[in-house]
């Protein structure tokens, strides 16, 4: 089986900074596949060079067999990517994003109002649509911009602390929009969050980068299992040192 995601001995050096040092993980097809750590842990630096926004210092990144260093504008076309700091253009209407961002985001001839139809399915706004998007709230925008990441069924959804600075209504939401569409629609998710207990309830495997180093990597329930913990900040704590 042809795995989703393929790193290898990835490497990225700013200077004299090294941000991140050798790290390898694979992600399977349909899969939601979870980078955890600490800020500033080489997190974002990693999904960046997934995304093709940045190269590698060394190593490799195949996104279905596809070379994204060598041949970033063909992967850009079976990814999309949510930045943790995202937005939306507060003067158009939640309808009019979805539907400018589908027309960027597809090839000829999508029917781009099934696709914002799909959008608005995801982000359940409803009428709230029809309203600026500088009208909404942090959590409204941040379901708006999740719908915009998978409305076009990406084979990799890549996602940046999709819930960061939401409230807990908003956040479980997201969380679910997430697992469901994932379970209807066998998009692959490279989710990068530092909230451990959300990583927990979302992925099916997760992997702990500290300091540019990938420490661990496992199932969830398996990794609480190995080091007799109750969630995976407990293993983190106990894998890099802290408890």
């Amino acid at each position: 089986m042809r795995l989703a995601v393929e790193v290898e001995s990835l490497t990225k050096q700013f200077g004299q900074i090294m941000a991140l040092d050798g790290v390898s993980f694979h992600i399977k097809p349909g899969e939601i596949f979870g980078l955890i750590g600490p800020n500033g842990a080489g997190k974002t630096t990693t999904i960046r060079m997934v995304c093709t926004l940045i190269k590698p210092t060394s190593g490799t990144i195949l996104i279905y067999g596809q070379d994204a260093v060598r041949a970033p504008d063909k992967t850009r076309q079976i990814i999309s990517y949510l930045p943790e700091e995202s937005g939306a253009y507060p003067n158009l209407t939640g309808w009019e994003y979805l539907e400018f961002m589908a027309k960027l985001q597809t090839g000829f001839g999508v029917n781009i109002k099934n696709v914002v139809a799909e959008a608005a399915a995801i982000c359940g706004l409803g009428d709230r649509l029809k309203d600026k998007a500088k009208t909404y709230s942090k959590g409204m925008k941040r379901r708006l911009l999740v719908a915009r990441a998978l409305m076009t069924k990406p084979k990799l959804a890549v996602l940046d602390e999709p819930t960061s600075g939401l409230d807990v209504m908003h956040a479980y939401h997201i969380r679910e929009i997430v697992k469901r569409y994932v379970k209807d629609h066998g998009v692959t998710v490279l989710l990068s969050s530092h909230n451990m207990l959300e990583v927990e309830f979302l992925c099916n495997r997760v992997a702990f980068i500290n300091k540019g180093h990938l420490v661990m990597e496992g199932e969830p329930k398996e990794l609480k299992a190995r080091y007799n913990s109750e969630n995976l900040e407990e293993v983190f704590a106990k894998v890099v040192g802290y408890a």
